[in-house]
This record gives structure tokens, C-alpha cells and sequence, in this order.
């Protein structure tokens, strides 16, 4: 098979707002090769990603994505590899590459497996896709009686781990973040598995983010994540020699380097990979052999559509010690409606990587319609980018 031809949809919920919430838009890539479609998903703005697949050619280490991909042969996971280190080559000095060919290879992969009737999971060379404990995904309250009664409402819900991030908290008060971390736990209950997610809030400020850590440890959080920007591995380190509570990052890193650097020296105890930013569903395995062997575990990242969700749970759908799976709760109209299908908790609450060829999820072709932002890129005259037909 050879790459034919790779489309990008451009996805919008009517308005946007500042909310932490990756669900307000998507970008969407279609791939087709020897008959078949594969489907993929970019976890980064829209409009560069695909400038970056398009523009011009600003020098030999600086070239459009699509130089790399369009006409390549497409025979097995080799191929993938030897794709993706070609864009990492070519595209070096282009810093949005490697977001644009995260959906791009999730595409191939989910072509991939189609084209031989098998899951990603399985082409990666696991043997089977164990079941994990979904975390409900979804921000803290305004308020703590909010975040209150969405630990409630999350438990009432059936999930008995719950992940509380951004919102208030390390914007104010050191009183107030300890009432939410505590609300949190009233919510949960005793045996709920509290998770907290401060979105890099203190920057590089170790004492800052370290006097939060009495009312974690009193609230029994299981892990503080994303506490200091993604590459400061120092003050991880620094932190996490501080407290019982683990340390979780990797959402940031958008190359295999950057995640191992995360565990090799900022000690991480959970390393968090999003397959739409990191170069795909490769690359994220490549972490999750390194976390293994390191006693890192690995979690997937997402909080965009069960496209992503799908994407996301394939790196380590075959590790068995890896448990714990993010599973977003809170989506837009646009990130539920994107898939015709869905990734389902089972009677003991658990979900697992699709047993079907490929991600194992269709696309809805009404949501490329409902959702679409019309977009055309010229340059001189020249149009290198216009909305593709969603048909």
C-alpha cells in the first residue's frame, strides 16, 4: 500500500472559552491507503498543525509534514517507524511537527490494522488487552462544596477513582486548595482513589507547590500531577523526595526523550502519555517499555473523544500491572458525538482497548459536518490547504 492521501478536519464547538477543557475542538486526520481509511486525532491547536502539514519549505531541516508521508509505503508497524523518523529528520526546525504527526500516525496505525483485520494493541505485540480501572477525568468545582459533590456524583456514577484538576486550585489561598483537596475525599469517600491534576500551576516554585503537600497527604492522594512545567525534572525530583504522594507527568512531552528524562530524573512514580502529542501510538509504547522497566507506571492522557481514548489505551493495553486508565467524563457535544461508537465501562466497571481491527471505533460522518470550521491556506495565490468533503 502506498500513503494516498491525508485530509484534516478542522472541528469547533460554537464557542470557545478558557476553560481547561481540551473537548472544545478537535482536528480530526483522515489517511487512506490500498482502500482503506484510517482515523486519527491531533491533541494540539488546530490551524498550525496543519500549516504545519502544508507550508512552504523554509529550509532542508524545516519542510511541510505532508513531504515526508504522502506516497510512502505502508506494509507494517516497520513502515510507521521509519516514517516517523523521517518527519523528526525533515521537519526538525518545524516545532509543530511532531502534534501534526501524532494523528497522522494514529491514522496509519488504525489503517494498519484494518488492512490485516487486527487490533493496534496486537501489532504492537501484546497478546491481549487487559481491563483497567477508569479514573473519571474532570476539573475541580469553583467552589469546594462543587468539588464536593462532584466526587459524589462521580461515585454515584460508578467509578471508584476520580481525578480533580485545574480549576482554583494554586491560584489562591493555601486554605482554600487544602478544603478542595479535602472535599475531594469527603466526596470519594474512604476507598475512592483521589487523583490531582494542578495543570503546571507553580511554574518551577518548589516551596510553593510543597506547602501543598500536608493536605494532600491528609486527604491520601494518590498522585499530584503536572505540579511544575513539563520539562523542569529537577523540581519534580525535588518535590517528590518531599512527600508520599507520587509525582505524574508526561502529558507534555511531545518526543520519547522528554518522557524518559521525566522518569529517569524527575522520579515520577506515574508517567502520563498522550498519543496525540508525543509523534502517536509508537513512541508511547517505547515509554511504556521504559516505565516497566524503570517501576514507573504508565496512564494514558486524554480528554478529547473515544478516538483518542482508543488511541490512547493501546500503548500499554498488554501491561497487566498498569491498572489505572484516564477516562473523561465531562466532553463537549462535539467530542461525544465525533464517534459512532464508544468505549464502554463492563459490570465490574472496568473498559480495555477495543478487540476489534484497528482502534476499533467509527467515525460519525454528521459530526465533521456539525462541527466544521471552514479553513483555506494560500500563500502568493496559491491555495495549499482547503476543508476536505467529509464523504
Amino acid at each position: 500500500m502506498k500513503i494516498e492521501t491525508v485530509d484534516f478536519f478542522y472541528l469547533a464547538m460554537p464557542e470557545i472559552t478558557t476553560a481547561a477543557d481540551g473537548s472544545q475542538d478537535a482536528l480530526v486526520v483522515r489517511v487512506t491507503a490500498g482502500g482503506f481509511i484510517g482515523w486519527g486525532e491531533c491533541e494540539a491547536a488546530p490551524l498550525p498543525s496543519i500549516a504545519a502539514f502544508v507550508c512552504p519549505m523554509s529550509h532542508g531541516a524545516c519542510q511541510p509534514v505532508q513531504n515526508a508521508v504522502l506516497g510512502q509505503r505502508l506494509e507494517s508497524p516497520a513502515d510507521i517507524a521509519r516514517i516517523a523518523a523521517q518527519v523528526e529528520y525533515d521537519s526538525m526546525d518545524l516545532l509543530q511537527a511532531p502534534h501534526t504527526w501524532s494523528g497522522i500516525e494514529m491514522a496509519l496505525w488504525d489503517l494498519l490494522g484494518k488492512a490485516r483485520g487486527e487490533p493496534v494493541w496486537k501489532l504492537l505485540g501484546y497478546g491481549r488487552s487487559h481491563a483497567k480501572t477508569p479514573y473519571a477525568s474532570q476539573l475541580f468545582g469553583d467552589s469546594p462544596q462543587e468539588t464536593l459533590e462532584r466526587g459524589r456524583s462521580a461515585r454515584a456514577d460508578g467509578f471508584r477513582a476520580v481525578k480533580f484538576g485545574w480549576g482554583p486550585v494554586g491560584r489562591g489561598a493555601l486554605e482554600i486548595d487544602a478544603d478542595h483537596f479535602a472535599a475531594a475525599r469527603e466526596g470519594l469517600g474512604p476507598d475512592g482513589i483521589l487523583l490531582v491534576d494542578v495543570g503546571q500551576i507553580f511554574g518551577e516554585d518548589v516551596e510553593r507547590a510543597a506547602r501543598r503537600l500536608p493536605a494532600l497527604e491528609a486527604a491520601r492522594a494518590t498522585w499530584l500531577e503536572e505540579p511544575f512545567a513539563a520539562s523542569a525534572y529537577g523540581e519534580y525530583a525535588t518535590l517528590a523526595a518531599r512527600t508520599s504522594v507520587k509525582m505524574a507527568g508526561g502529558e507534555g512531552a511531545h518526543n520519547f526523550h522528554m518522557a524518559r528524562n521525566l522518569i529517569d530524573y524527575g522520579n515520577i512514580g506515574f508517567v502520563q502519555i498522550d498519543c496525540g502529542r508525543i509523534g502517536g501510538i509508537g513512541p508511547a509504547k517505547r515509554v511504556a517499555d521504559h516505565a516497566v522497566g524503570k517501576g514507573v507506571t504508565y496512564v494514558n492522557h486524554t480528554f478529547t473523544s473515544n478516538l483518542a481514548l482508543s488511541a490512547s489505551l493501546q500503548p500499554f493495553a498488554g501491561v497487566a500491572d498498569a491498572t489505572i486508565c484516564e477516562y473523561p467524563v465531562s466532553l463537549q457535544p462535539l467530542a461525544v458525538e465525533l464517534t459512532a461508537n464508544h468505549i464502554q465501562r463492563d459490570a465490574n466497571g472496568e473498559i480495555a482497548a477495543p478487540d476489534a481491527p484497528g482502534l476499533g471505533i467509527e467515525i460519525n460522518p454528521a459530526a465533521l459536518e456539525t462541527y466544521r470550521v471552514e479553513v483555506e491556506i494560500t500563500v502568493q495565490g496559491r491555495t495549499l490547504f482547503r476543508s476536505p468533503a467529509a464523504a
